[in-house]
């Protein structure tokens, strides 16, 4: 494992294969050695110099305590400082839920470090707020309910992310989720950066109909993962990865 610095925190990656350089970027709850358990990273290696990043706050990355270290300005920073790291100029970018936020953030503060942007369920027109309510009527619990613990809960029945959890710090958790949940979606800046973007969600998934209208109003590339939810968006490589695949080897000149 390697480590960049950004903003006086160290920010853990690893890097296999050969090609182009693709950052992957996971959800809320993971670290970059899920893209691999999960089936992802052997099918782009052949291709890319694949960077698996731990989001700071989880895994080998540090764990601030304050939402501040958790912003969009500074998400993006901790990308750049590991594409500086390994000297790439620019790399494509594929994340998935919170790791598409980090992709929005770095397409929105730093569009000449990417080539391209694969983003996996996350609403981008009202960022993480527009789940909140269908969740919560959807599981009969009061609109006052504190959604964090819902997400830990959710994390906590998978046993990966729940690995994460136990050992990580619960105030930089905590902190993170501060930082995302009252972020707006930011579709205005990133429907204006001039970059080729490719978005994805399972029909389940409360994010799915956001990020195709999105979609549709930007003419950005757009598919659906039938009949998966949040969860199911991530562990369905196998039908991901055929509409991702073309998208990253595919001349956009």
């Amino acid at each position: 494992m390697s480590f960049a610095r950004s903003n006086g925190f160290k920010i853990a990656y690893e890097v296999s294969g050969d090609g182009p350089p693709l950052v992957l970027h996971p959800g809320m709850f993971q670290i970059g050695a899920h893209w691999t358990e999960s089936g992802y990273t052997p099918a782009l290696t052949a291709d890319h110099t694949v960077i698996t990043v731990d989001p700071l706050g989880m895994g080998g990355s540090d764990a601030p305590q304050d939402p501040a270290a958790y912003t969009l300005a500074r998400r993006a920073d901790y990308v750049t400082a590991v594409l500086d790291d390994i000297g790439a100029e620019k790399a494509a970018f594929w994340g998935y839920s919170l790791g598409a936020l980090t992709g929005y953030a770095v397409a929105v503060h730093a569009p000449e470090r990417l080539t391209r942007l694969i983003a996996g369920a996350f609403d981008p027109i009202g960022g993480f707020r527009s789940a909140i309510g269908p969740t919560l009527r959807h599981l009969g619990l009061p609109a006052d309910t504190d959604a964090y613990q819902l997400v830990k809960q959710g994390a906590a029945a998978n046993a990966a992310q729940a690995a994460v959890v136990d050992a990580g710090e619960p105030g930089a958790f905590r902190a993170n989720y501060e930082a995302f949940s009252h972020e707006p979606g930011p579709h205005v800046r990133l429907a204006a950066a001039d970059l080729p973007m490719l978005m994805y969600a399972g029909t389940a998934d409360p994010w799915h109909e956001p990020m195709r209208t999105f979609a549709d109003r930007t003419g950005i590339g757009f598919f659906s993962v039938p009949d998966a939810d949040h969860q199911g968006g991530w562990d369905r490589s196998a039908d991901v990865l055929p509409h991702v695949l073309p998208f990253l080897t595919g001349d956009l000149s």
